[in-house]
């Protein structure tokens, strides 16, 4: 029986490629951001936002992610969470290279990340909030479910708050 061949590199060193290095952010020049986008999302290939500065405690980074009420209404709890995280983690993946998204994952700030959760009342709305972020230039995720083909909710990368609360300060908490 012939012997099973040995990895070109350990586990741990294969999951160090996927780990932001620990440096100083506050030296991170922005390139134009590449237009990851998919068949299902829409994403604004240059963000308005490249402040790069760390962030105040008054100016938090966070991340908005908004669920549309009348799936949650409908829909088990478990599956509406499921399209909010398929949401986040593509946003957050979609931009890995991004400052903002480095200092965010980071190891000093993964055990301490801001989410926002926020709630619209159907497809119409998430749609439109969805074009008023493509043409400020925030970059975000519109998650849309397969085989379906429709919007269920929308993640954004991480921004600091200051850039992109003005956005969503007439939605609602998601209860």
């Amino acid at each position: 029986m012939a012997a099973l061949a040995q990895p070109a590199c350990s586990f741990t060193t294969f999951l160090g490629c996927f780990r932001p290095s620990p440096r100083s952010f506050s030296n991170i020049r922005v390139h134009p951001c590449r237009n990851l986008s998919t068949s299902m999302s829409l994403q604004s290939s240059e963000p308005v936002a490249t402040k790069t500065d760390p962030p105040t405690d008054d100016d938090v980074l966070l991340q908005y992610v908004v669920l549309r009420r009348d799936l949650i209404d409908k829909w088990p709890l478990g599956s509406v969470v499921t399209q909010g995280c398929h949401a986040s983690v593509s946003a957050i993946w979609s931009h890995k290279d991004d400052p903002h998204t480095l200092q965010y994952c980071s190891p000093d700030n993964i055990d301490s990340m801001h989410k926002v959760t926020l709630e619209v009342k159907g497809e119409t709305q998430i749609l439109n909030l969805s074009e008023k972020l493509l043409a400020a230039g925030i970059a975000h995720k519109l998650w849309i479910e397969q085989p379906e083909n429709f919007p269920t909710c929308l993640a954004t990368k991480p921004y600091p708050k200051s850039m992109v609360s003005p956005f969503f300060k007439k939605l609602k908490l998601c209860k």
